[in-house]
Order: C-alpha cells, then structure tokens, then sequence
C-alpha cells in the first residue's frame, strides 16, 4: 500500500480591516499563491479583529504565520513615537492581534515571517521603532488605486549580508527589490539581525531572529509580486517551507547548481 503524503504544514496569514461598501477582512490574493506553490503550505486566515482571535488557540493550530504588508501603518504610540499625519491610515485592530498572535508565536518556537507592514511589525514587537522612510524618489507615495503593475515595478537595489539565511538562499549578495512602502526601520528592535540594507540609502530591508529555535525572516519589499518569476523571491518562499517544516538542512539554490 502506498504511504499517504504527509499534510501540508498550516500557516496563518494574518488579514487586515478595510471597507469597501461595509467593513471587511481583507488580504491580497497575491500573498496565499506563493505560499501555497513554493511553500507548499495550507493557508488559514486570520482576522485582525482581537475578539475573534484567541491567540492560544491559533498558537496551538499554526504551523507558522506571515504578516502581510497592507495600506495602514503601525500605530505610533505602539513604539512611543508621535502620532502621524491626520490622513496616515491606522488599523489597531491589525496592530493588536498582530503583536499578540506574533509573540505567542515565537515564544512557542514557531516560525514567523514578514513583509513589508510585516517586517515593521517585528521590529517593532522586537522594541523597536519606525519612521518615514527615507528616500522618498523610490518609495510610494501615492493614492493605491492606481496602476498596481507599475506601482510594483518601481524598484532598487539592496545588499544582502554575507552568510545571512537571504544571501544563502538566494545565491547573490546583491539583488533588485521592489519598494512599495512610506515607513521603515528606525530603531532596530534587540535581538534582531540585519539581513540586507538599501545599497542607495542603507535602509534595513531584511531582518532575521531565531529567539526560541525557529525562524523569524521577514522583508521591507514584496517578494510575493513577482514570485512566479523571479528566483530571489521564490527563495524566500522556500525559506518559508523549510521554516514550516523545521527543515535546517535547507539547501541553497547554488549549492545545486
């Protein structure tokens, strides 16, 4: 009798509150393919509405959990900073179950990834801070009903840190990102390690722990974009499958070539 296939691992992937006609859970379709054709994982939503979410029962049913990028921003006073502009779109309900869920997570020793709001959200986890970013001819500034393809396309170069989990993965040391953000790392949060920085401005992109034997790798771009195309972003989606299944002995692309 053949031996059945062992399950998927399960992943959460954390949605975010917007309206559109009515309030909604909202999450980009774009961020579930990749994790379910690279990672190979099942992929559980998980609303940002704290009294829908008990965070020992997900910790308990997760394998591992992605924080998504999204239109909001982090609430300032969640890293004692000043509150933003009038018009910055906040979503304390996102804040609240992402903080929480993300700590249980890691305490646990579950893998937990980042992108872009993502990353922010650990860093900040991690008692770190943020600011606007930096350099404001390669981030986004505009409204988001625009042209998406054009939008994601707008991109730079960042330098990957020699030996760290993205250099080894990907196979380079530099690689072109795509940037589609307003805020960034200020204070890197204790405990976390710089896995690439913006080769024009030296703005932390990439950023990696492993506080309790499991991986926290998160990113400032959106490698879920261009995952079906481009072998730096499908790597970080197969460091996402190896997170979930505890597999260290990873093997880098290069290293089969």
């Amino acid at each position: 009798m053949a031996r059945a296939a062992a399950p998927r691992p399960v992943i959460g992937v954390l949605c975010c509150n917007e309206v559109a006609d009515r309030p909604v859970q909202a999450v980009a379709s774009r961020f579930i393919a990749p994790l379910t054709h690279v990672s190979d994982a099942t992929v559980l939503l998980v609303p940002a509405l704290p009294e829908a979410v008990d965070v020992a029962t997900l910790d308990r049913l997760l394998d591992g959990l992605l924080l998504t990028g999204s239109r909001s921003h982090v609430a300032p006073s969640r890293y004692g900073a000043p509150p933003l502009a009038a018009d910055a779109t906040l979503d304390a309900g996102r804040d609240e179950v992402a903080l929480a869920l993300a700590g249980a997570m890691i305490e646990a020793g579950k893998p937990v990834f980042g992108i872009c709001r993502g990353l922010q959200e650990i860093n900040v986890l991690f008692g770190g801070s943020l600011c606007a970013a930096a350099n404001p001819d390669r981030h986004h500034r505009g409204g988001w009903d625009g042209d998406y393809d054009a939008m994601f396309r707008h991109g730079h170069d960042v330098d990957l840190r020699a030996c760290g989990r993205l250099a080894d993965a990907i196979g380079q040391r530099r690689v072109r990102v795509n940037s589609v953000h307003q805020q960034g790392i200020d204070r890197l949060g204790t405990g976390l390690t710089v896995e690439a920085v913006a080769a024009d401005d030296g703005l932390i992109e990439a950023i990696s722990a492993r506080p309790c034997g499991a991986d926290v790798l998160c990113v400032q771009w959106h490698p879920e974009w261009d995952a079906a195309d481009a072998p730096a972003s499908r790597a970080f989606f197969s460091l996402i499958g190896a997170g979930l299944r505890g597999d260290d002995a990873w093997v880098s692309p290069r290293r089969t070539a």
